[in-house]
């Protein structure tokens, strides 16, 4: 069994001859750009004002960060919710307040499920419409 000895490709005939690839249509981001890390930083918590404040040109990272920032937004009322309902329950039964903590523990890994799913499709190109908390964010 012989081996072929490698050969490399032939250069480029002089001359200019060489044509640069089309650049990439109007609405398409640069293989550089940092478009994939504005997207996630939208959806983790406060870092969300990052996008926000620095890409005002790009219309999707903008919507993905008031998206985000949203989601925020209701984290926090039902947080509020939950320290409220927390402190009536403790004076009148540990029990319901053992029941809180699970529901809340639920609840918070609901969210989370709910930032890795908008994550993944920001990454991907696409929009995860939340349903009330993407209508409040596109009020903003």
């Amino acid at each position: 069994m012989s081996e072929t000895p490698y050969t490399p490709p032939p250069p480029p005939p002089p001359g200019g001859s060489y044509t640069p690839p089309p650049p990439p249509p109007p609405g398409a981001a640069a293989p550089n750009s940092d478009r994939t890390i504005m997207v996630i930083l939208s959806y983790l918590w406060i870092l969300a004002l990052i996008p926000l404040l620095t890409k005002k040109d790009d219309p999707e990272v903008q919507w993905h960060a008031k998206n985000g920032l949203a989601l925020v937004g209701a984290e926090i009322v039902i947080w509020i919710v939950f320290m409220i309902a927390g402190f009536a329950l403790r004076g009148i039964l540990a029990t319901l307040g053992c029941g809180l903590a699970l529901v809340e523990c639920i609840v918070w890994i609901g969210f989370l499920v709910l930032r890795v799913m908008c994550i993944v499709k920001g990454v991907g190109g696409q929009r995860f419409r939340i349903p009330v908390i993407t209508d409040m964010a596109e009020k903003m």
